[in-house]
């Protein structure tokens, strides 16, 4: 082939591939909720979800895909091609130690991320239970015992009792479920003795009365709409360390740059949506739209915070430092 033929292919090639990008997305987008339907993932991701479709004018397909602490998910999104076609959802904290646990080779610093909301735990017992403050529940959490429900290891309500049974030196049986909004209804139904689990996927429960509300993982109280001022955990454990955990959708770092372009523009838009706005009020989470650097500098120290709370309960193969994450 002459040169000229060359240099002609090369650039209609170039071509073709500027205005394929240029019309992305040209299909549907697939993302993967790596946790159960009703939790606190698929709440807010089903929000944004319409939101991010109607601002990329194009279908984006949310499918649940359950399994290890949300790694297997959270892996399928990062085995499919980089292109912008397929997003993952959760909580960065989980993420960004997946590496941490073994399940997942991979850092946060290799997502983009896309943050919507921050939420906190709260711990809750059945309406019916004898626990009616956080003094009684530490005591039962010292003497060892209570059946505690969590959407697994790694999650935010497993993290959350961790860091209080450490906290007093108490004893705890595990009781993990597919999903926060399993491991709540286990609770209700006196199956287990408390949950752990994020306020949002608790509050209906407890605007019902058939949850009672002991205290939050903030370093304030909380009034709740519809349930009430929860009091914080620092009332009795002021050295407890505590961060926001950030929930958010995630994509492949090295997706094209026109298309994270697009992805960053159109979620920029999210901080005035109704939707998710009504969304945060009424599930008792904040609205945190963020993205870029700032993003990661945002869910940094609930990274730090569960990676060494994990190492330190035994659950980790590899300790966080040799994986770039410090001691907090």
């Amino acid at each position: 082939m002459k040169l000229t033929g060359i240099l002609l292919g090369a650039i209609a090639a170039a071509t073709v591939a500027t205005s394929a990008l240029a019309d992305w997305p040209e299909k549907p987008i697939q993302l993967i909720v790596p946790w159960g339907a009703g939790g606190a993932t698929d709440q807010v991701t089903r929000v944004v979800a319409a939101e991010m479709a109607d601002a990329l004018g194009q279908k984006i397909v949310v499918i649940n895909q359950t399994g290890a602490s949300g790694s297997i998910g959270s892996k399928a999104a990062w085995d499919a091609p980089h292109d912008g076609y397929t997003w993952t959802a959760g909580a960065a904290k989980d993420l960004g130690t997946y590496a941490v646990t073994g399940k997942m080779d991979t850092s946060i610093k290799d997502w983009d991320l896309y943050l919507n909301s921050a939420l906190a735990s709260i711990i809750s017992v059945p309406a019916s239970s004898d626990i009616n403050d956080l003094d009684g529940f530490l005591t039962a959490l010292k003497a060892g015992g209570l059946k505690v429900a969590t959407s697994g290891v790694n999650s935010a309500g497993h993290s959350a009792i961790e860091s209080l049974s450490r906290a007093v030196s108490g004893d705890y049986i595990h009781a993990g479920y597919d999903g926060g909004a399993a491991a709540v209804l286990s609770t209700v139904s006196g199956e287990t003795d408390v949950t752990t689990q994020l306020i949002s996927e608790q509050v209906d429960m407890l605007r019902a009365g058939k949850l009672k509300p002991i205290a939050i993982l903030s370093d304030a109280d909380v009034d709740v709409p519809g349930v009430g001022v929860v009091p914080s955990v620092s009332s009795a454990l002021p050295d407890l360390a505590l961060a926001p955990i950030y929930f958010g959708v995630f994509v492949p770092g090295d997706v094209p740059d026109d298309v994270a372009a697009k992805i960053e523009a159109a979620w920029a838009g999210l901080q005035n949506s109704q939707a998710l706005k009504d969304y945060t009020k009424q599930r008792g989470s904040i609205l945190t739209v963020h993205a870029g650097d700032e993003a990661q500098d945002k869910v940094w120290p609930s990274i730090q915070l569960n990676a060494w709370l994990l190492h330190d309960s035994g659950a980790s193969t590899a300790s966080p430092d040799t994986l770039g994450i410090p001691r907090p």
